[in-house]
């Protein structure tokens, strides 16, 4: 199955959100389902941010199951699982551009080959900047709106640059805990970094 029909696929079967629609209809006019998840790291291919979307949303499921087994949709909605695991990332939406640089090829050869560079005409942080967007379209749950603002966990810059607030959010926030680890597991075991 293509990425974008798995994507379309868990949004259908577990989003009714009001606003929701409108909001698919934006992702699609967007280059969502052709943007990469990064410039150089992990899913650096066209296509890579709706799969990196897809494998937090699985990440996410298993982590819940492991911590709640079988029945966590009893504890929590699968609805905001499906919000926070398929669209925490929806600040990278039109911010990659595809440029050209000078490299040489194994004969020594000067060639242009292709590469993403940041391009962000909304630069408004990175968790935040997606609760921002989504914000536009559907209301978000306090839980939400609080895991995917703080997704990045230890590599937010506010963290880096001194901030506790992220231990406290964690502690009375388990989901925002769990969204992290689906984030960092999807990135670094699922996800390839391109040569």
């Amino acid at each position: 199955m293509e990425a974008k029909d798995e994507f379309l696929e868990i949004f259908y079967e577990n989003i009714e959100r009001d606003g929701s629609e409108k909001l698919l209809d934006w992702l699609e006019k967007s280059d969502f389902f052709t943007a990469p998840a990064s410039t150089k790291r992990h899913s650096a291919y066209r296509g890579g941010l709706c799969q990196h979307s897809i494998n937090v949303y699985k990440r996410l499921v298993k982590f819940l199951q492991m911590e709640f087994g079988n029945n966590w949709a009893n504890k929590i909605n699968p609805e905001s699982v499906a919000i926070m695991g398929l669209l925490h990332d929806v600040c990278k939406v039109d911010t990659y551009v595809e440029d050209y640089r000078n490299v040489k090829d194994e004969q020594g050869n000067w060639i242009k080959k292709p590469y993403y560079k940041v391009q962000d005409n909304l630069p408004y942080g990175h968790g935040e900047k997606s609760v921002y967007i989504l914000s536009a379209f559907m209301k978000l749950t306090r839980e939400e709106a609080l895991a995917i603002n703080w997704h990045m966990g230890e590599f937010d810059q506010r963290v880096q640059n001194g901030s506790y607030l992220i231990s406290d959010v964690f502690y009375k926030y388990p989901i925002c805990f769990l969204l992290h680890l689906a984030d960092l597991t999807a990135t670094y075991l699922d996800e390839e970094v391109p040569e």
